[in-house]
């Protein structure tokens, strides 16, 4: 009887970890904005050439797989490195009922985690912008937006 009951959990636990899942936790460079007085969740989660983009909020509720060519793979590499990344610091101040935007890069010369939560401090500013751009260039391109 243990023993079914041991199956039985077995096949719930593997039938609830979905591919899904396995999209926001495995990838190579993932971008997120989120927040707001008015919330919004947007993430772009690439891995080798594939992307997984989602966006919540606005009244819009859209769910895209695509692939991006190596050419916008090499931008963005590009863009952190020239922007130096893994320099960029992070001020400490709290701020509320802001869109925040996180970077997350796990592989490369790049690899790090920033995010302007709390503001990027003033001499990394256009740095960031830069990066932050260079990621939503790429959205840009592959979502059309329903006005």
């Amino acid at each position: 009887m243990k023993k079914m009951i041991f199956v039985f959990l077995l096949i719930i636990a593997v039938g609830c970890s979905s591919s899904d899942q396995n999209k926001y936790s495995d990838f190579d460079y993932s971008f997120a904005r989120s927040g707001g007085i008015s919330p919004i969740y947007e993430n772009l989660l690439i891995k080798g050439n594939k992307v997984h983009y989602s966006f919540e909020g606005q009244g819009k509720n859209i769910k895209k797989n695509f692939t991006i060519s190596n050419e916008d793979l090499i931008t963005i590499e590009n863009t952190l490195t020239e922007n130096k990344f893994t320099k960029i610091q992070e001020d400490y101040k709290k701020l509320y009922d802001n869109i925040s935007v996180e970077i997350n890069i796990k592989k490369g010369n790049n690899a790090g985690n920033k995010s302007d939560a709390s503001l990027i401090m003033q001499k990394n500013q256009q740095h960031w912008e830069k990066i932050v751009s260079a990621f939503q260039q790429i959205i840009n391109k592959n979502i059309k937006t329903e006005s």
